[in-house]
């Protein structure tokens, strides 16, 4: 059909884009090709409220099913893009079926990187989490007293080792490099989140790398580790990453760099493709990054949606994220790659600090533990582009809200 808009993808970044383009009363036909069998839900309660039995399937939904229908959007389930035809503006479909496009949004995220088979990847009882599948796989194994080994100390592996906790389970994290979170925070704030789990009874063990599993009647039993010791487990829970869902751009002939490559409208090379949310490698302060945030993932496709109905607005990134660990709550506002100082500052609640990140002098990022104030202070900073004065921000008898005035 002329005119169609395609999206490959049935994501966060996906449903932002649908309806942030109706909001814009733009009124072409929009088709949404998803692999799943559910509509459009929301991904991070899997691995905290929907894993603690707190939260079901149909309050994660961002609209009732019936809204898709009510807006003129063609929804196919349990359907993936298979092949882009470029010359002719066309999608192939798993289900043999092929689509026209005018425009094509490519949202389809990123998948969990899993252990390899020849290290006991494939044995039951090893798991990831990225769909309400994987969250009910695992979720049924979770059962007060089993032994619980998280593979990775990043937020992913983290947040995994708190759901665990909270359920009963005796949990080891082991993390290869010197110490977790090594990639995405400060010493400071791995020592924090550290002292957290470790005050709950989680064993996590830095410098320890994963050997292979082993197993009984192809289920896991243990894990033999890297500094020989072996670890009796009924379950294993990887969060080692993600890797971009790329393939559809790069064999499509699009730029891919662990993720597709876009500019600041979030649009390809080719004019009529534009990519979105986790799977977009896109420009942030003179350097190509990946963004994997709830935030990113709407702002950016809200910031397509505008530019397909007709605005030339650029997507400036002001990225925040978050973490629910326990009854704590890390809010991160900014990125803080590249940082070269960072600042401790106690919070005005018991259990509250915050670390501010600086590079050459500039603030960057903040990350509030159980601090609202110091990371909504931090934000707006961040967006008015303005750096602190350091004594201020040093002295605890600081009030916050004065560094904005």
């Amino acid at each position: 059909m002329a005119g169609r808009i395609v999206v490959a993808g049935g994501g966060q970044a996906a449903f932002a884009f649908i309806a942030k383009l109706r909001a814009l009363k733009d009124e072409r036909p929009v088709t949404i090709v998803s692999a799943e069998a559910c509509y459009p839900y929301q991904r991070p309660p899997l691995s905290k409220k929907y894993l603690l039995g707190e939260a079901d399937l149909e309050r994660l939904k961002f609209r009732p099913d019936g809204w898709y229908g009510e807006n003129g959007i063609d929804v196919r389930l349990s359907t993936r893009v298979e092949w882009i035809d470029r010359a002719g503006k066309s999608v192939s479909l798993s289900d043999g079926s092929v689509l026209d496009y005018d425009v094509l949004v490519l949202a389809t995220g990123a998948t969990p990187r899993r252990l390899p088979d020849a290290i006991g990847g494939g044995l039951d009882g090893v798991f990831t989490v990225r769909d309400y599948l994987d969250a009910d796989r695992l979720g049924a194994e979770m059962t007060q007293g089993r032994r619980a080994l998280v593979v990775g100390g990043g937020y992913i592996g983290l947040e995994a080792a708190a759901v665990a906790r909270g359920r009963g389970l005796v949990v080891t994290v082991i993390e290869m490099a010197d110490r977790i979170l090594q990639r995405v925070a400060s010493p400071a704030t791995a020592t924090i989140l550290k002292a957290i789990h470790a005050a709950r009874g989680v064993d996590i063990r830095e410098k320890t790398g994963l050997d292979r599993l082993v197993g009984e009647n192809g289920r896991v039993t243990g894990a033999e580790l890297s500094d020989g010791f072996v670890l009796p487990t009924d379950l294993v829970i990887v969060g080692i990453g993600v890797a971009a869902n790329d393939r559809l751009a790069r064999d499509a002939g699009l730029d891919v760099a662990n993720g597709i490559v876009v500019d600041d409208r979030a649009r390809t090379a080719d004019p009529a493709i534009f990519a979105v949310g986790d799977c977009a490698v896109l420009p942030f302060e003179g350097r190509m990054v990946r963004l994997e945030s709830v935030q990113n993932a709407v702002d950016q496709a809200e910031a397509a949606a505008a530019v397909i109905a007709g605005s030339d607005e650029p997507y400036r990134p002001k990225p925040w994220f978050w973490s629910d660990q326990y009854d704590v709550k890390l809010q991160i506002a900014g990125f803080c790659a590249g940082f070269d100082d960072t600042l401790v500052r106690p919070g005005t609640r018991e259990g509250s600090v915050s670390v501010w990140y600086f590079r050459e002098g500039r603030l960057i990022a903040v990350d509030a533990v159980n601090d609202a104030k110091a990371y909504v202070t931090g934000k707006k900073l961040l967006e008015m582009g303005r750096t602190p004065e350091r004594g201020l921000l040093e002295d605890a008898a600081t009030d916050l809200k004065t560094l904005l005035a």
